[in-house]
């Protein structure tokens, strides 16, 4: 039987409704689908590339991101994931509106707590270096936008005090990191347990993680800093090509490899456990549990 032609996806995953909103703007003739268990993503074209994109909207959050992330790489064989959205600041040089390229993840709760103190175990995760200069060579012709390549912190707390105890210990041991958000290491870690999956962090700055938090945001400043992070990850794509042969190659046979799981997105066939516009999963006696 010949092979359906399989077409480059990337995951694009957010965490916020005005994130998804954002990159959403971006995405032509979307269509709906629902993993088995509930999940649902838009999938769609991305003008003037050849990805076809999968955006999500996860919540907040690393461990949820981590899980949701795994179960749509299993699902929808991306060749690349995104995370993007919002951040709080670190720097006084990262201003509001700027966009942070994560060239690393800090999970920044890893540790032991002693008699002596709490000791920090750090936990880095590197972004994709093709990505990264995708995303270097894409800012250089957006002169709206003020980039930095730089590490950024996920831990599973809001920071809207610069001077509280967990502000103090982020610059103390995680002095380069530029932003602070809370979903990053997580997807990372689960493009990292995949294998050959690039990923990348992109997130705009909408506060300083100070007192100000609440009147940047009641300002507007999520929703230009979505905007801005959403601007340069279409960028980026446009700049990062699917790999050489992605829809006939060695790629292609991953859905047969992984049990017929591939997607044929132009001929809206499916295969696996998808659902259609109707809700309703294909019977799929050979499908695993996620």
């Amino acid at each position: 039987m010949t092979m359906p032609d399989i077409q480059p996806t990337v995951l694009v995953l957010t965490a916020l409704p005005l994130e998804y909103a954002a990159v959403r703007a971006h995405v032509e003739e979307r269509e709906e689908r629902v993993h088995r268990d509930g999940t649902r993503v838009e999938t769609g074209r991305l003008p003037g590339t050849s990805w076809h994109v999968a955006l999500a909207e996860l919540g907040m959050g690393a461990e949820r991101a981590g899980v949701l992330t795994t179960q749509l790489i299993d699902w929808l064989r991306p060749e690349a994931a995104l995370f993007v959205g919002v951040a709080g600041s670190l720097k006084a040089d990262v201003g509001i509106g700027d966009v942070v390229v994560g060239t690393q993840v800090y999970g920044i709760h890893g540790g032991k707590q002693t008699p002596e103190g709490f000791l920090v175990r750090p936990k880095a995760l590197p972004g994709s270096h093709a990505l990264e200069q995708a995303a270097r060579s894409a800012v250089r012709d957006m002169p709206g936008v003020r980039a930095h390549f730089m590490p950024i912190a996920t831990g599973e707390v809001v920071l809207a005090d610069a001077g509280s105890g967990i502000a103090r210990f982020v610059r103390r041991n995680y002095n380069d990191a530029g932003a602070i958000e809370m979903e990053g290491s997580g997807v990372l870690q689960a493009a990292h347990l995949n294998g050959r999956l690039n990923a990348l962090v992109i997130r705009g700055i909408s506060d300083r993680a100070d007192a100000g938090k609440h009147a940047a945001d009641a300002s507007g400043s999520q929703r230009r800093a979505a905007e801005q992070a959403a601007a340069v990850t279409v960028a980026v794509l446009h700049r990062h090509r699917p790999r050489k042969g992605a829809g006939d190659s060695a790629e292609a046979p991953r859905g047969a490899a992984y049990g017929g799981d591939h997607i044929d997105f132009r001929g809206g066939t499916f295969h696996g456990p998808v659902t259609g516009k109707s809700g309703e999963a294909p019977p799929n006696p050979h499908s695993h549990t996620h």
